[in-house]
C-alpha cells in the first residue's frame, strides 16, 4: 500500500511537471487603441478626466438618480445579462475541471451463477460457480496536458466569462443612458406643456376680447374666426404634446421595470430645464479602457486566439493516465482483508492522430479565420466608438450655438407680439398681424425648450459614448447591487 502510494505520487508529480513544458498557440497581445491624437469637437481635453461611476449624478436631479437605481435593480435586460454572466462563469468552472485529475468512488454488490453446461462448467466437471461479490474502491483518470491544449481551453473560457461581465456592464451603461434620455425628454415635454397651457389661456382671452370688439362693432367676423382658430390650434397642440409625454412615460416605466399602467413621474406645472453639465472628456486613446463594449470585444479576441491554440493542439499526441484501487470479496466480512485488495496503475495511453481526412487542418484554418474576423470586427467597433464620441461632442457644440441664436429669435418674437397687439388695439392693423405674431412667439418658445432638451440629450450621449465612468475590473455600486441580487 505504501509503495503504491509512493509510486502514484511520484508519477503524478512527474506528470504535473510535464504538463508545464509548453503551450500550443501564440500568447494573446491586445490590439492598439485609437490613433487619433485629440477630439475634433471637444472644447477641453484631459486624459485624466473621468466621469463618476454613477455618471447621471452630475445632473444633480434626485428624481433621475432614483429612476437610475431602480432601473439597474429591476430592469429585465439587466437581470438577464447577469444570468448570462453566471452561465459563463459556470462554463469556466467546467473547463477548469479538465485540468485536474478526475477521481471517483464506486461500490457494488452482485450475486451470480455460471452455467454447468458451458465450456468452463464442463472443464470444472459439470459444475457451476455461484456466490456473492462485494467490492468498493476508487478510480483516477487524468489527461496530461503536455502541450497546453487544455490550458488554452481554460484561457478561452476565462476570456468568454470576462466578455460576459463586460457585456453585462455594457447593458447597464446603455440602460442608464436610455433612462436619462427618456427622463429629460419627459421634462422637456413638461416645459413645452407649460408653454402651451399659457398660450391656450392667452388665446382664450384674446378670443373673448375680439368677440367683445365684434359685438361692439369695432371689428369684423373674420377676426373672430381667426381668434377661434388660434385658440383651437393651441388646444390641439396641447393634446398632441400630452400624447407624446404619455408615450415617453410608458417607455420610461418599462426601462425601470415597472408597469406602464401606473403613473411613474408626476408632471411639473412650471418645469424649468437645467443647463447641461460639463462632461469631462479624455483623449481618444483612453476610449478603449472606458467603454465596456470595447473591453468585451478585446476579451472576445483573446478567446478566439486561445481557440487557435486549441485547434493546434489537435495535431499533438494526447496522453492520459488511469488508475484504480479497491477491495473485492465474496464475503462482506472479509472485504477489508489484505488478500481482498485489487488495483491497477495505468494504462498510460498515448493517442497520436495520423490520418483524419484533413479535419484537424480544416479546424485550424477555421479557428484562424474566426480570429481574423474578430480582429476586423474589433477595429470596426473602435471606429464606431470614435464616431459616436465625435457625433455627441459635435451635437453639444452645435446645440449650444443654436440655443444662443434661438434665444435672440424668441426675444424678437415676443417683442413683435407686443407691438402687433398694441397696433390692433389702436385700430392701426388687422387681427391677422396679431395671429401671425402669436404663432411666431409660440413657435419660438417651443423651439427654445426643444433645443434645451436636445442639449441635455447631447450631454447624455457624450457620457454614454465615453463609457459613463466605467472602468475595467471595477464594479460600480449599481453593478455590485445587481451582482449581489
Amino acid at each position: 500500500m505504501t509503495k503504491l502510494f509512493v509510486r502514484t505520487t511520484l508519477a503524478l508529480a512527474i506528470a504535473a511537471a510535464l504538463t508545464a513544458c509548453g503551450t500550443v498557440g501564440k500568447d494573446f497581445v491586445a490590439p492598439q487603441g485609437a490613433e487619433t491624437p485629440t477630439w475634433r469637437h471637444a472644447a477641453t481635453q484631459n486624459d485624466a478626466a473621468r466621469l463618476p461611476a454613477a455618471w447621471w449624478t452630475v445632473y444633480g436631479d434626485d428624481t433621475l438618480n432614483a429612476l437610475e437605481q431602480r432601473a439597474l435593480r429591476d430592469n429585465p435586460s439587466v437581470l438577464a445579462s447577469a444570468q448570462r454572466l453566471l452561465q459563463a462563469q459556470a462554463q469556466l468552472g467546467v473547463s477548469r475541471a479538465g485540468q485536474a485529475p478526475q477521481v471517483s468512488v464506486s461500490t457494488s454488490v452482485a450475486n451470480s451463477r455460471t452455467s454447468a453446461e458451458t465450456a468452463q462448467g464442463i472443464a470444472l466437471g459439470h459444475r457451476s460457480i455461484s456466490g456473492n461479490e462485494y467490492s468498493f474502491g476508487g478510480s483516477l483518470s487524468w489527461e496530461l496536458d503536455l502541450w497546453g491544449r487544455v490550458r488554452r481551453v481554460v484561457e478561452a473560457a476565462d476570456a468568454q466569462a470576462l466578455a460576459a461581465q463586460y457585456d453585462r456592464d455594457g447593458v447597464m451603461l446603455m440602460l442608464s443612458g436610455q433612462v436619462a434620455s427618456a427622463y429629460w425628454q419627459l421634462r422637456g415635454l413638461d416645459a413645452e406643456l407649460a408653454i402651451l397651457r399659457d398660450a391656450a389661456g392667452a388665446r382664450v382671452e384674446a378670443q373673448q376680447l375680439v368677440e367683445a370688439r365684434f359685438n361692439a362693432g369695432l371689428t369684423n367676423e373674420l377676426d373672430v374666426s381667426r381668434a377661434r382658430v388660434e385658440r383651437a390650434n393651441a388646444e390641439a397642440d396641447l393634446h398632441e404634446v400630452q400624447r407624446q409625454r404619455n408615450q415617453v412615460e410608458h417607455g420610461l416605466s418599462v426601462l425601470v421595470g415597472a408597469s406602464p399602467s401606473v403613473p411613474l413621474v408626476a408632471a411639473t406645472p412650471r418645469a424649468q430645464l437645467p443647463q447641461p453639465p460639463m462632461i469631462p472628456v479624455g483623449l481618444p486613446a483612453s476610449v478603449l479602457g472606458q467603454r465596456p463594449d470595447l473591453a468585451a470585444s478585446v476579451a472576445g479576441l483573446k478567446a478566439s486566439n486561445a481557440q487557435v491554440g486549441v485547434a493546434e493542439g489537435a495535431f499533438y499526441p494526447s496522453v492520459s493516465l488511469t488508475g484504480r484501487y479497491g477491495f473485492a470479496s465474496e464475503s462482506l466480512h472479509d472485504i477489508t482483508m489484505a488478500d481482498s485488495r485489487q488495483f491497477s496503475f495505468g494504462p498510460l495511453a498515448l493517442s497520436l492522430p495520423l490520418f483524419d481526412g484533413g479535419r484537424n487542418k480544416a479546424n485550424l484554418a477555421l479557428a484562424k479565420a474566426r480570429y481574423d474576423e474578430a480582429v476586423a470586427n474589433h477595429q470596426g467597433r473602435l471606429l464606431t466608438a470614435l464616431r459616436e464620441v465625435e457625433d455627441a461632442l459635435s451635437d453639444v457644440q452645435q446645440r449650444q450655438q443654436q440655443g444662443a441664436v434661438q434665444e435672440q429669435a424668441r426675444q424678437a418674437a415676443d417683442r413683435a407680439l407686443v407691438v402687433a397687439q398694441a397696433r390692433y388695439e389702436r385700430g392701426v392693423s388687422t387681427y391677422l398681424d396679431v395671429t401671425d405674431a402669436q404663432r411666431s412667439a409660440l413657435a419660438a418658445d417651443r423651439a427654445g425648450v426643444q433645443i434645451s432638451t436636445q442639449r441635455l440629450l447631447a450631454s447624455v450621449a457624450v457620457a454614454r459614448a465615453l463609457g459613463g465612468g466605467w472602468m475595467q475590473q471595477a464594479s460600480s455600486p449599481a453593478v455590485a447591487q445587481v451582482a449581489a441580487k
